[in-house]
């Protein structure tokens, strides 16, 4: 609430919107999926429209995200993701300002804050407005808005200097994207491993090992840390009454990328939220 209106922000929410307005003292009793909410309606319904309106503006950070295409045999997943530079996977020095790593899609939300009628914890949720699929991946009905280069995010999340009318015509569908296809291991959630995004290539079971449109992926999953276990168990993950994700101190490389993210050239760094 401290917060400026350019500042950014890093806050852990949960997935799937809570309006401020649901009266029920149990946010999982909601009847209605809010994961992801649809461009052309966002204004229409009640459930994003009042966050909307008051400027509840956020960006969602992913490596990715999957789309399956449908096949005679079957349907196949892909895995679909900015576009890497070549030093994508370079390691820096230790006190580099700029993070060289992996670039993480921006997609475009709507956050809100529902506290429970009975008084408790503030629960923070969102959800990821989606647009109709770019040409290019037109086998997509469709696919988050993403939020393609710093201005965008900017003008995005300043809900102070950039109304909700001409913040909304950000939302377009991209054309900036690239994909792969990936194994059907991804298909079981319990899944969570690098071959979740390895390339694959389509007619074989060998991963296809560095063509060029892949050798950045390759890099980056072989560099890339994969810690915690993929059978992890329902009781240990966070209620909705502690929302807050209390992990492990991130490696240096993954501090990197959020760190970077928040801070403005010529900035210091956002401000801590206070507990």
């Amino acid at each position: 609430k401290d917060a400026d209106s350019s500042e950014r922000v890093l806050m852990d929410m949960r997935w799937g919107l809570v309006p401020s307005w649901f009266k029920k003292d149990d946010p999982s009793k909601m009847q209605f999926n809010t994961s992801n909410c649809r461009s052309d309606t966002m204004l229409k319904k009640s459930s994003y429209k009042g966050a909307l309106l008051k400027g509840k503006r956020c960006v969602v950070l992913a490596d990715g995200f999957y789309e399956w295409q449908q096949h005679s045999g079957g349907k196949q997943p892909y895995f679909i993701y900015f576009p890497q530079t070549k030093d994508a996977v370079a390691e820096g020095k230790e006190g580099d300002e700029e993070w060289r790593g992996w670039r993480l899609l921006t997609m475009a939300g709507i956050f809100d804050c529902w506290e429970p009628p009975a008084g408790g914890e503030t629960l923070y949720t969102y959800t990821i407005i989606t647009v109709d699929a770019s040409k290019d991946v037109s086998f997509i009905h469709h696919m988050p808005a993403i939020l393609d280069g710093d201005e965008a995010i900017r003008k995005w999340l300043d809900f102070a200097e950039v109304p909700t009318q001409e913040a909304i015509k950000l939302i377009q569908p991209t054309e900036n994207i690239v994909f792969h296809p990936v194994s059907t291991f991804v298909n079981s959630v319990r899944n969570n491993a690098p071959e979740c995004l390895a390339p694959i290539e389509l007619g074989a079971k060998k991963e296809v090992k560095a063509t060029p449109g892949n050798k950045v992926m390759l890099s980056w999953l072989k560099n890339s840390d994969w810690e915690g276990s993929p059978q992890k168990k329902e009781n240990d993950l966070p209620g909705w009454t502690s929302q807050f994700v209390h992990s492990p101190s991130p490696k240096k490389t993954s501090a990197g990328i959020l760190q970077q993210w928040l801070r403005k050239e010529g900035e210091p760094a956002a401000k801590k939220r206070k507990a």
